[in-house]
């Protein structure tokens, strides 16, 4: 038994039954973009450039050059993650 299982006994059944489904991926984008859909692009773009800077921030602060150099690697993948993001809402657009 996990530490989950062992904090939440009663939901144990219902993760292995989430688990056990099948999720299909999308090969396509779909043709327009709903309001919904464009609510949680901004949120993950705003998660993204938040991470990013406190990333930053911080591996500028550490002493320890090794951990610097770590916590900047991290910024760094959030900024490709943004800049995916962001190339993905403006499909059409060249990014620099």
């Amino acid at each position: 038994m996990n530490q989950n299982q062992q904090m939440n006994p009663g939901t144990a059944g219902q993760q292995s039954q989430l688990g056990s489904q099948m999720v299909g991926t999308m090969n396509t984008p779909p043709e327009y973009v709903t309001d919904k859909d464009l609510s949680y692009l901004k949120d993950a773009l705003s998660w993204e450039l938040l991470a990013m800077k406190k990333c930053n921030h911080y591996a500028g602060m550490c002493q320890d050059q090794e951990i610097s150099n770590l916590v900047s690697k991290a910024g760094q993948m959030h900024q490709q993650h943004y800049l995916r993001l962001l190339s993905e809402v403006n499909g059409d657009k060249t990014l620099y």
